[in-house]
């Protein structure tokens, strides 16, 4: 007889939801910005500057790269925690995505409210 030993429940189901939920604000946001990115032909520094003055752009933008950090920080643990068995490697990996990723992320904030 087979004895389970249930120490937790929904393995994984934050994850799936957290990918779903931020693949789904980046497929909405994806073409907003490219129709209009792409009605701002001839693009010049001026016209890119105006666009990103209204607040909805920046908070959009910075909801996409969230979106973006978090649907990746989800991707690569998982790859992390599947393939890499060496627990201090595996560790390693994980601090520097996340330093990667704050970084990342920093810039952004930085780039958007300068």
């Amino acid at each position: 007889m087979v004895k389970r030993v249930i120490v937790g429940a929904h393995y994984g189901t934050r994850g799936w939801l957290a990918q779903r939920v931020t693949a789904l604000i980046m497929a909405i946001y994806v073409p907003v910005a490219l129709v209009l990115f792409l009605s701002r032909a001839p693009w010049s520094f001026e016209s890119w500057s105006a666009l990103f003055d209204r607040g909805w752009m920046r908070i959009a933008t910075l909801l996409f790269v969230v979106s973006l950090a978090l649907h990746s920080w989800v991707g690569v643990r998982d790859i992390l925690m599947d393939y890499v068995k060496h627990d201090g490697a595996r560790l390693a990996l994980q601090i520097l995505t996340v330093l990667l990723l704050a970084g990342t992320l920093s810039w952004t904030v930085e780039i958007l409210w300068r």
